[in-house]
């Protein structure tokens, strides 16, 4: 671990949202050894418009039109400096081409010229650069200009499988993995697929914030109001609420067979797709919108048995859910679909369904056989899994790419005499 160098971190999750995100997770470890400049992804002129009086634009209207960079605190974290960059144009609607090569390179210089500033004001002169997900801008720190002392970056999904992040994401994370010296990938399969653009590519496994989620098993916590009144078994879900991964007709199939248990859906609501499913008005289903993350051990305590009710297609079979861990830190019995590689991996510790009639009975099982000593034994893997395990396994391979730099340089050195 190298407490001596600074981390620049941009990312396409803003610090202060509500829902956990691998980007602030590894903050949040990252800074209690390493001073974290966190860039938040910049809202465009589009998004400020929409988002006028919502909180998160409203504290920062000010800045966004004088076209101002913002510096930020964040609450418990003392060695990190939030970063909120000026507005940039919306240009995802564009199709490829030169008109918008153009407009990228005028978001894209908005974006360097911030980090640029922010070395100038900090004074950084050891410090490495990581892009989580956030292809659109500054995949990498150009060469010359800046002089970090590795470029890395992070893929967490599979772009080409989502409509939006497909038509200029995916080609623009290639050239970032290109040009990284480190990439680093969430699940077995993303390396499979990405390997060919860096071969220096491992795997970092999504993880769980420990002291959050294992407070589930630690005494009763307060019923949340949304189940008030609810008198029989739950089962739950929590997680965004999207066409590309779940499986809608088995979340039905699931209400329909368990109707004396009640389907509890803790989430986002990104699309309406549920309510063309029939799912709203379902009578033992309930969706309680999104919740923060320090809300949910609360939830996962009133629940009998958790789920992941993923489609099987592309998308899903690159995902290593941050969910399964935080499941299993709160102790419960699990029941998933046969998604991924990756999920596959805990399968002593959880249920995996080959089919949808499966699925449904597999939930009984579980409540059946679930004890204290699997209780336990599902905590104890997730205790395998906390985000300062992977910050270790960061820092191995991070410093490991160093040594190799560092004598790569001097042998260069060594050979000009």
């Amino acid at each position: 671990m190298r407490a001596d160098l600074d981390i620049i971190y941009f990312t396409l999750f803003p610090w202060d949202n509500a829902y956990s995100s691998v980007s602030l997770s590894f903050t949040r470890e990252f800074q209690k050894n390493n001073r974290v400049f966190y860039i938040n992804h910049p809202y465009s002129v589009k998004d400020f418009m929409k988002g006028w009086r919502q909180p998160m634009v409203k504290e920062r209207r000010r800045d966004m039109m004088l076209n101002r960079m913002r510096y930020e605190s964040v609450p418990g974290m003392h060695n990190v400096i939030a970063v909120h960059p000026p507005l940039t144009l919306p240009i995802n609607w564009m199709n490829p081409g030169e008109r918008y090569d153009k407009f990228y390179a005028i978001n894209n210089r908005i974006i360097l010229n911030t980090i640029k500033q922010v070395i100038k004001d900090y004074n950084l002169t050891d410090y490495i650069y990581l892009n989580c997900f956030n292809p659109y801008y500054a995949g990498v720190l150009p060469k010359g200009e800046f002089n970090p002392l590795l470029n890395i970056y992070t893929c967490i999904d599979d772009m080409t499988e989502e409509e939006y992040t497909a038509k200029h994401g995916a080609r623009l994370e290639e050239d970032a993995m290109r040009k990284a010296d480190i990439a680093f990938v969430t699940s077995h399969n993303l390396k499979k697929l990405k390997k060919h653009l860096n071969p220096n590519t491992h795997i970092l496994h999504n993880a769980v914030d420990i002291s959050i989620f294992e407070k589930a098993l630690d005494g009763p916590l307060p019923r949340p109001k949304e189940l008030e009144g609810i008198t029989g078994k739950i089962i739950g879900y929590t997680g965004n609420i999207n066409e590309y991964r779940l499986n809608y007709p088995l979340f039905k199939k699931i209400a329909t067979e368990h109707s004396d248990k009640t389907l509890v859906i803790v989430g986002p609501l990104n699309s309406d797709d549920y309510i063309a499913h029939g799912l709203d008005q379902m009578p033992n289903v309930v969706f309680t919108g999104g919740k923060d993350i320090n809300e949910l051990p609360a939830f996962l305590q009133h629940f009998d048995i958790a789920i992941i009710p993923f489609l099987l297609n592309k998308l899903t079979a690159s995902i290593y859910p941050l969910k399964i861990n935080e499941y299993l830190a709160a102790g419960k019995p699990v029941v998933a679909t046969n998604f991924s590689e990756d999920i596959r991996t805990f399968a002593k510790d959880i249920y995996i369904a080959d089919s949808e009639e499966e699925f449904v009975k597999l939930i009984n099982k579980g409540l059946a056989e679930d004890s204290d000593e699997r209780i336990a034994q599902r905590a104890a893997t997730a205790r395998k899994n906390t985000w300062e395990e992977r910050v270790r396994e960061f820092w191995e391979v991070v410093e490991a790419q160093l040594d190799k730099k560092g004598k790569d340089s001097a042998k260069e050195l060594a050979s000009s005499f």
